[in-house]
């Protein structure tokens, strides 16, 4: 972020969004009733089978667009390959998982680029299309607004598990579950309500994301540890130690940001700074239309939606864990 705080300003009345307030996707007005959301990602392999990959990196891809209200419509892949080090059948894999995904959520694969390097990287740039009067951002949070996530936390720990050796079959199996699965169906039921703020759960964990939403607001969340849906044994698996690097640096960034209920768990607090791939959307939206919504939402299919904290005034720290 500090990288992007040196680079030149673009002062154009038809960028909706841009990077001031690190919002999931760029939004570009091209006429009054259209407008389109810019998006890329990739990442390197967190899962053994290449085309679980390829669709867990084009899921996480797609959610960008999903998180701003908009449809996605078109994709390009980025690739990098070590290319004579490993078969070719991996990346096609990789490839199939990835262009399946975009199948499913209705857009189409135009192109892409590839490259050689020592690392398997994968992802996608994704264009979709919004109305500019109905974009969902990550600020907008008003006090007493209720906050909602649509899927369970815990993919990163599971993962770094996953990396030792030590992750059960059936974690690995309900992480893959949750990261394979579109944002689609949350984000329509979403875009229905009034919502007034909006954005995924990715690598900055729940906690990061709620700075985010709260900074930019005006207003403190406090994220209700209880309330969390988490995956099975995640808490389990961080209190042995199995926690990514990006944890770690998010506990460092957030650690004067933030407060934590110091009775809380070790586990379930590592859960809340875990950086997730491919997460649920935590949307805030006023307390009055809370229950109807996840009513709504669970509905539709996001079975793991529920209310995890709220909002108050003003209250520094922006965020509280309790």
């Amino acid at each position: 972020m500090q990288v992007l705080h040196e680079l030149p300003k673009f002062n154009n009345p038809d960028m909706l969004v841009g990077t001031e307030t690190s919002d999931d996707a760029g939004v570009f007005r091209l006429r009054p009733d259209l407008a389109i959301v810019n998006t890329v990602d990739f990442f390197t392999p967190i899962v053994d089978d290449p085309y679980v990959f390829g669709q867990i990196a084009a899921t996480n891809s797609l959610s960008d667009v999903y998180a701003m209200g908009g449809e996605p419509k078109t994709a390009m892949n980025i690739v990098c390959f070590p290319k004579g080090k490993m078969e070719m059948e991996v990346l096609g894999e990789i490839l199939k998982g990835g262009a399946d995904k975009v199948k499913e959520s209705g857009a189409v694969i135009i192109g892409g680029h590839s490259i050689i390097d020592e690392e398997i990287k994968y992802g996608m740039a994704i264009t979709g299309v919004i109305h500019p009067d109905k974009i969902f951002r990550n600020v907008g949070v008003q006090e007493g607004d209720a906050l909602i996530l649509t899927k369970p936390l815990g993919t990163g720990i599971i993962t770094t598990a996953l990396k030792k050796g030590k992750a059960s079959k059936e974690s690995v199996d309900e992480a893959v579950a949750f990261m394979t699965t579109l944002n689609a169906a949350a984000s329509a039921v979403m875009c229905k309500y009034p919502v007034h703020a909006c954005s995924d759960v990715t690598g900055f964990g729940i906690l990061g994301h709620a700075l985010g939403m709260a900074s930019g607001s005006g207003v403190t969340l406090v994220i209700e540890s209880q309330k969390l849906p988490i995956m099975h044994r995640a808490p389990r698996l961080a209190e042995k130690g199995y926690i990514t690097g990006g944890c770690k640096r998010n506990r460092d960034y957030l650690k004067d940001k933030i407060t934590v209920e110091k009775s809380l768990p070790e586990g379930i607090v590592e859960v809340a700074f875990d950086p997730q791939t491919s997460g649920g959307l935590l949307i805030a939206v006023a307390k009055r239309l809370a229950a109807k919504l996840i009513e709504d939402l669970q509905a539709a299919g996001v079975t793991a939606a529920t209310q995890v904290g709220y909002a108050t005034s003003l209250q520094k720290p922006w965020v509280r864990l309790v």
